[in-house]
């Protein structure tokens, strides 16, 4: 194994174990960990120390509230005024804040105001037993977004497995029971007949099913067993926010990240409430889906977003158009695949239709049959994920389009039906939102892979690519507006890990590199029959391999992917209708092999690993890293991306006594510990933003900026593709005023000064991260 020594950290960066600081109001960084309970609060307090090693600021924790029983995400919440006990309670949550608080860091915590869970059993969601058991006359029922009307007077509880499944009264405990579930009994009922008995009930127990149709609760997009919160009414704000807002009061808690923040009624509403319950000191981040040209509302109380559209520019500058498009039209031959356009819009419809017939319905009910096919068409139609109650609604482009289908009177009637109906208004937009995730991250973007790399939540795969002039753009806009935004590069959501993605990038700089035989299935081939002969999941099979290359566990993780994507895709099997003969020629597109990237483009994947951490770790906003992924971290969907981890210890010891990198692994924790510590040290580094233009026959293989309090960063674009044309050669870049010295790695004879060679610069690594001397 080559021996790399361009990235150790020398003597002279932040020592290893610093004088302990106060962590920033704004984090310096944040370190996702998702607890589970098999990693609860005191594995993460275990971990403190080298987490402050490594030098983030804030620890990012997965949701901490009660959950349901094995959860292992925590966003389905069952009570929301306990800590949850599979963690360790709240003691150690409190202990872990004190450990973390003795070392100079502070918690950030991941909060679910939009749902709640409808858990087995029911009786764990205390304000959704007694809204069953007492209908819209109990004080819990103005918790949750309930159309009594649509279903009758009852809920319609989807969970039954079979449709004539047989129930049983137990008069005593007041529960009516079918197999191991266990419903409340509505008070006089008892002594019903059974038929009577049900018909009598505030709830409709119900094949799983009849959730696509005929479902009167709002739901987490098309999850039935998470029913929607009405955090927009002040007392249900109140009730499901106390123990998050006496944990911020106590200093136990400094920032909170809101999920999915759109799914809520009014988000501007309900941010100036919790800005106003938790005072200007917290740190607040929004997750939130910008489509490429959207920005945040500016007048919305929160520092950011968490980051998917930097994480869209990262991966996108470092991705060649041209390769792409080759991709693309190889794609598209190889496997009879419609445009991105084409299959985005198809996705749409058919989610809209279908998935959520039951959302839908309820709108064209509320609009009136004139108004009903533009209600469709506009939500069909729309580029962004929502518009929001009291802003501009569909902008003049989604309006054209669905005028198109539904004609010109019926949309306009719904757009006026938009600005003079909140209530009609905000439920549109949730179903908007519910429609976007759906259509595009879980069916579209698994039906569209010519590059799967740009199939990522806020990522455009029709034009994955991104200049280095919009990069710079984006740059210089967030460091005006939101400076404190977030951003990521992996996260328990992201579909592949940043590594894997950028294995599969390189490709764009070698297209025949996906095509080519040996080592897998290639598109179009594979078993006879099932899903062995299917050309568009033999495509997904192969570029997948390629990303995640020779891993442990390599062929169940990949199968298990693929499984996945066949599935949300839709167009052969599914979740609710599986085709176990076509699944089960999925392992046949497995390699029996590890599949490897050429040798050319393992180096051009090299050059993507590091810039991509460069970049995410020196341009404007608060960078966080996913558990793990401060090493090389390859990784495919959940759950594969949510697998334990194991924290490299040792070899940042090792790296901090001086020992050169040995690995791409090592490289990257030696980059990753110097930036983030740099970050915590000395903040005034990473303040103002400048983009600095090389000179020469390569300059478009170079991307660097400035920020002005001090640090300059340069990262290698298209390295294959710059090798090919005979490397960085005569090429400069012109320093800014100063002395300027590696933040990270040996130290040159002398200083970088004024205009310096590329070739020189960037020698032994494809980045640079410069610190003025001064």
């Amino acid at each position: 194994m080559s021996q790399r020594n361009s990235i150790s950290p020398s003597e002279s960066d932040v020592p290893a174990t610093p004088d302990v600081p106060t962590a920033p109001a704004v984090p310096a960084s944040t370190y996702r960990l998702q607890l589970t309970p098999a990693f609860p609060f005191a594995a993460a307090r275990a971990a403190v120390p080298y987490l402050a090693s490594l030098g983030v600021s804030h620890l990012h924790l997965s949701p901490v509230l009660e959950a349901v029983p094995g959860s292992a995400h925590g966003y389905d919440v069952t009570d929301h005024g306990r800590v949850r006990e599979e963690l360790g309670g709240e003691r150690e949550l409190r202990a872990l804040a004190a450990a973390a608080r003795e070392r100079g860091l502070a918690l950030v915590l991941d909060i679910v105001p939009n749902h709640m869970a409808v858990p087995s059993p029911l009786r764990l969601n205390r304000p959704l037993w007694e809204v069953l058991r007492e209908g819209p006359g109990s004080p819990y029922a103005r918790w949750f977004d309930i159309d009594w009307e649509a279903g009758g007077g009852q809920v319609l509880l989807p969970v039954l497995a079979e449709p004539d499944e047989p129930f049983t009264v137990d008069a005593g405990a007041g529960l009516l029971r079918c197999g191991d579930r266990e419903f409340p009994l509505r008070e006089g009922t008892a002594g019903l007949p059974l038929a009577e008995l049900l018909a009598a009930q505030w709830y409709r127990p119900a094949w799983w099913r009849e959730a696509r149709t005929s479902l009167n609760y709002r739901r987490f997009f098309t999850i039935s067993d998470l029913i929607g919160v009405r955090v927009e009414d002040p007392e249900v704000f109140a009730a499901t926010h106390a123990k998050v807002l006496e944990l911020v009061r106590d200093g136990v808690v400094a920032g909170l990240r809101i999920d999915h923040v759109d799914g809520l009624a009014d988000p501007g509403e309900y941010l100036r409430r919790l800005r106003s319950a938790v005072g200007d000191g917290c740190w607040v981040v929004v997750e939130k889906i910008l489509a490429r040209e959207e920005g945040l509302p500016p007048s919305w109380p929160v520092a950011g977003t968490t980051g998917y559209d930097a994480l869209h520019r990262v991966d996108g500058v470092l991705t060649d158009p041209a390769g792409a498009a080759e991709l693309a039209l190889t794609y598209q031959e190889s496997t009879g695949s419609p445009s991105w356009e084409e299959t985005a819009s198809t996705a749409a419809r058919e989610v809209l239709t279908g998935d959520l017939a039951a959302e839908l319905s309820t709108l064209e009910r509320w609009a009136g049959p004139e108004r009903a096919p533009a209600v469709r068409e506009l939500l069909i139609a729309s580029p962004v994920y929502r518009t929001y109650p009291g802003g501009p609604g569909p902008d003049a482009r989604t309006l054209e389009r669905a005028a198109a289908r539904a004609g010109t009177a019926a949309v306009d009637g719904v757009r006026e039906l938009l600005e003079r109906d909140p209530a009609f208004g905000a439920r549109f937009a949730q179903t908007s939102t519910a429609l976007r995730a759906k259509s595009l991250e879980d069916r579209a973007f698994y039906r569209w892979a010519p590059l799967l790399s740009a199939t990522e939540v806020g990522g455009e795969p029709g034009t994955p690519a991104v200049t280095v002039e919009e990069f710079h753009a984006y740059c210089a806009e967030r460091e005006r507006q939101w400076p404190a935004s977030g951003t990521v590069l992996s996260t328990h959501d992201t579909k592949r890990s940043a590594d894997v993605r950028a294995r599969v990038a390189a490709l764009s700089q070698d297209p025949e590199a996906m095509v080519k035989p040996g080592g897998g299935a290639g598109p179009g081939r594979g078993a006879s029959g099932a899903a062995g002969s299917d050309p568009q999941l033999a495509w997904v099979a192969r570029q997948s391999a390629l990303g995640l290359g020779d891993v442990p566990e390599r062929g169940p993780r990949l199968a298990a992917a693929l499984l996945k994507a066949a599935r949300e895709a839709g167009l052969r099997t599914s979740w609710t209708d599986p085709d176990d003969a076509y699944e089960a020629g999925i392992a046949h597109l497995v390699p029996r092999e590890p599949v490897e990237l050429p040798p050319h483009l393992e180096e051009a994947a090299r050059a993507n690993v590091l810039g991509m951490t460069l970049l995410h770790l020196t341009m404007p906003g608060v960078p966080e890293v996913y558990q793990g992924s401060e090493t090389e971290l390859r990784a495919l969907v959940d759950p594969d991306n949510r697998r334990p981890v194991e924290f490299p210890r040792r070899t940042l010891d090792s790296l901090d006594a001086g020992a050169a990198p040995l690995t791409l692994a090592e490289e990257k924790l030696a980059l990753t510990a110097a930036l983030l510590r740099l970050r915590r040290s000395r903040p005034a580094l990473f303040r103002g933003y400048a983009p600095l233009t090389a000179r020469g026959p390569a300059s478009g293989h170079c991307l660097a900026f400035a920020r002005p309090g001090g640090l300059v960063a340069v990262a290698t674009r298209l390295s294959h593709r710059l090798a090919q044309a005979g490397g960085w050669r005569d090429t400069t870049l012109s320093l800014p005023p100063g002395r300027w010295l590696p933040a990270h790695g040996p130290r040159p004879a002398a200083p970088h000064e004024g205009e310096v060679r590329l070739a020189r610069l960037l020698a032994s690594a494809p980045v640079a991260a410069l610190v003025r001397a001064d």
